[in-house]
């Protein structure tokens, strides 16, 4: 099942982050671009794993303004990078079923197969983390106790969003179901179309 592989996939990201467990360290697909899925799942969680540490710095009350705003920056950057992935993956499903023709009662999804793996990829990181909380050694027992319940959810969480990734890829294989991908349409980041922006040119 493809959910199998972009599961293993992002616990596979997590991990090699958090050896060195900074925002600044180099990025390597472990994957080429002959191993196309793969490559580009790799390149998604990672996006994912540095923004996750991106929200915990900026979140700091002590945070330098300057340096705040930096990071705003880059935070900007790294959504844009994730949107463009999330593009990258549905490029890659409707490529894979584009010889299928769908049936003339098959209905659309509420979101692309790219949109449920995005999902997927965070639920990834909430898991790391959480369980991270639920064997804390200096917690408490109570706040333990606590993070395993949210923890047992987030799994079966990560069960039924699986099962409804991979439920959709085989409606979409068997005509039962029809992608149909709409581009990002961001405003802020286009100087014409936001108007700050547009009254600096």
């Amino acid at each position: 099942m493809f959910t199998t592989k972009a599961n293993a996939i992002f616990q596979e990201v997590i991990k090699e982050y958090h050896i060195k467990n900074t925002v600044d360290q180099p990025f390597k697909n472990k994957y080429s671009e002959n191993d196309l899925l793969e490559h580009l799942l790799y390149r998604k969680c990672w996006i994912d794993t540095v923004q996750w540490h991106y929200e915990d710095i900026i979140r700091d009350p002590k945070i330098d303004p300057v340096a705040a705003l930096t990071l705003k920056r880059q935070i900007d950057a790294s959504n844009q990078d994730r949107t463009d992935m999330v593009e990258y993956i549905d490029s890659y499903f409707l490529d894979t079923y584009k010889h299928v023709t769908p049936k003339t009662n098959a209905t659309i999804n509420t979101e692309s197969p790219a949109w449920g793996v995005d999902r997927l990829s965070i639920l990834a990181l909430k898991i790391y983390h959480m369980n991270e909380e639920a064997t804390r050694v200096d917690a408490t027992d109570e706040h333990r106790a606590a993070c395993q319940k949210k923890l047992d959810i987030l799994l079966e969480q990560r069960v039924d969003l699986s099962t409804a990734i991979d439920t959709l890829l085989s409606d979409i294989e068997k005509g039962d179901k029809y992608m149909k991908v709409y581009k990002q349409m961001k405003m802020y980041n286009d100087d014409e179309l936001n108007p700050v922006l547009r009254g600096q040119k």
